[in-house]
């Protein structure tokens, strides 16, 4: 037993001997590697390789799926900032666009202080009369009455049609359908003897043009030298509709067919594609059919169902406010 012992014992000393010598052998600078090295290198670096490509493929599969799913989570959040910022661009863009309206109103107002103003927002237009009438956020509890004169801050567009208590019908001047005609002046200005003189040259403001998109009046006399450029505004005579209310400008003048009259073709003053915020105007009298001049607001009182509405003072009469307008 003892000398198996001592056998085993040996051969575990000449085993450490030779692998010292192998590893002494080898650690040292060599040009070359022995063959059973070169083997070893060889077969560990086949297996390694056999291993490693799967293993590398795997993990450069996961590693585009996350990069994937990073790049996908970014493009949903920039997406997110861009419609954010389209957004904001046209809340700006409206918001600027009605302050414009807003200031124009305001300057209409200042210019228009002997009558009494209410403001009213478009809440209807539907496109098969799109040229015809629009509905109004006014009606008979705020003062609202048939055949009032509606503008915005550039000019007339049409009359009152039709009244309900909360919102109101209103015809456009653009309406092919419109029966009642509106008495117009045409502001001419003449030099005589070196001085200006203005006169103004009365008219009816029968039809609208669709083709030409213009404004046609009538019946203006003959011999009336009459020029492109010039001013048309309301005369007044009309009964309702008040006075010096711009309606548009000249564009051409056109004898009529039998010559004894003058047409003039009138470029409307206000944007008719653009009916958003609208004043209705109450001149403060009335003609009755007999001729007879009839107060508004008899003793100088004014409508207290009239929200934000203008005295002839130019104050703001604060009345009962009424929802979906601006005062």
């Amino acid at each position: 037993m003892s000398f198996f012992g001592n056998k085993r014992l040996i051969i575990v000393l000449v085993g450490l001997v030779l692998l010292i010598s192998v590893v002494g052998f080898t650690s040292r600078e060599r040009e070359s590697l022995t063959w059973p090295e070169m083997f070893f290198k060889d077969t560990f670096s086949w297996v390694q390789g056999v291993f490693y490509r799967p293993a590398q493929a795997v993990s450069g599969f996961f590693k585009e799926v996350e990069d994937a799913y990073s790049v996908y989570e970014e493009n949903k959040a920039l997406k997110a900032s861009l419609d954010q910022n389209a957004r904001l661009t046209a809340e700006l863009h409206d918001l600027k666009a009605e302050n414009d309206r807003l200031r124009e109103q305001l300057n209409a107002k200042e210019s228009l202080k002997l009558y009494q103003l209410r403001f009213a927002e478009v809440v209807a237009r539907n496109p098969d009369t799109w040229n015809n009438v629009i509905t109004i956020d006014r009606g008979l509890k705020h003062g609202i009455k048939k055949d009032m004169a509606v503008i915005t801050a550039k000019g007339m567009i049409g009359r009152v049609q039709s009244v309900a208590n909360f919102s109101s019908t209103v015809e456009l001047l653009t309406s092919y359908e419109r029966r009642n005609h509106i008495s117009a002046d045409i502001q001419t200005q003449q030099v005589v003897d070196g001085v200006p003189t203005y006169h103004n040259v009365s008219g009816v403001v029968e039809e609208y043009d669709p083709q030409e998109r213009l404004l046609i009046m009538r019946k203006i006399p003959w011999g009336q030298k009459i020029e492109a450029k010039q001013q048309v505004v309301t005369s007044g005579l009309g009964g309702v509709i008040p006075r010096n209310l711009p309606i548009g400008y000249v564009v051409r003048v056109e004898p009529d067919d039998y010559g004894l009259t003058q047409t003039a073709y009138v470029q409307p003053s206000a944007d008719f594609t653009q009916l958003n915020e609208v004043m209705v105007v109450e001149r403060n009298f009335s003609i009755s059919p007999n001729g007879e001049v009839i107060p508004t607001n008899p003793e100088g009182q004014t409508n207290s169902n009239a929200a934000g509405t203008v005295n002839s003072s130019g104050t703001v009469n604060q009345g009962t406010p009424a929802n979906g307008g601006g005062q």
